[in-house]
């Protein structure tokens, strides 16, 4: 015997799920790089020189590329880590479906003759231009010159 209605619940659920999926896909343009950027910070400087770090994620389908970095601060340049070999470089990948990590031993933002004293607790304001994304603001924490992030980049 056929219950009336448990056909139009089992379609329900099966559209439920369908449009569940759907939207775990964001917007379905894929073809785009999307950025975000997380565990900014700056270890407190103990010269007119600092180092920053931070994440750049990219989940959309298309790589894109840091080009430049400004800050309020002073002039900053990017510096690729290989080896024990650091260098500064005009640009990083950031790979579709990927992550571009600065981080303590390795890539890292250079920022030189800082305009003012920094000091823990303060924010700096970065600028990270793209590609093809352009301008993300990010502010960036002052820490204790030793911190070290708990989970990593």
């Amino acid at each position: 015997m056929r219950r009336p209605g448990r056909s139009s619940a089992v379609l329900a659920c099966a559209l439920a799920g369908a449009y569940a999926l759907t939207a775990c896909g964001g917007s379905g343009d894929d073809s785009k790089a999307a950025l975000s950027v997380s565990s900014a910070y700056m270890p407190q400087p103990v010269s007119e020189m600092a180092a920053g770090f931070l994440t750049v994620a990219n989940k959309g389908g298309t790589a894109d590329r840091l080009t430049s970095v400004t800050s309020d601060v002073g002039p900053v340049s990017v510096h690729e880590t290989v080896g024990q070999s650091m260098r500064e470089v005009k640009d990083l990948d950031v790979p579709a479906h990927g992550r571009l990590v600065f981080e303590s031993g390795g890539n890292h933002l250079m920022f030189d003759k800082l305009k003012r004293t920094v000091r823990q607790g303060d924010t700096i304001d970065v600028e990270l231009h793209f590609a093809t994304s352009g301008a993300v603001k990010v502010e960036m924490p002052v820490k204790p010159a030793t911190y070290r992030p708990a989970t990593g980049h």
